[in-house]
């Protein structure tokens, strides 16, 4: 099982960038979906998940900024950033599988990370 991740990069306060996450060697139709991310010096935390049957989990900073979703049929996740603040900047991780219940989620599956980087 692989996880590839794309769409990272350098934006500018208020801007918005979309991640990518594409699953190779199973398919992700049946398992919780997620992304998680590590600042400078932070542990990692999860930002969002959603589900099998699409119930979504948001961390509370992000809440109303982000939105995660999911194309089964393309095995992939996505994770839309919008008014981003310095605070985002992080190495972002999508993962799959394993097990999630109400905002507590283990993941089976890791991909590679992406650096977002929020700075003027």
């Amino acid at each position: 099982v692989q996880l590839v991740e794309s769409g990272g990069g350098l934006v500018q306060p208020g801007g918005s960038l979309r991640l990518s996450c594409s699953t190779s060697g199973r398919t992700i139709s049946s398992w919780a979906v997620g992304w998680f991310r590590q600042g400078p010096g932070k542990e990692r935390e999860l930002v969002a998940a959603v589900t099998d049957d699409a119930e979504t989990y948001y961390t509370d900073s992000v809440k109303g900024r982000f939105t995660i979703s999911r194309d089964n049929a393309k095995n992939t996740v996505y994770l839309q950033m919008n008014s981003l603040k310095a605070e985002d900047t992080a190495v972002y991780y999508c993962a799959d599988g394993g097990t999630y219940y109400e905002g507590s989620y283990v993941p089976d599956y890791w991909g590679q990370g992406t650096q977002v980087t929020v700075s003027s």
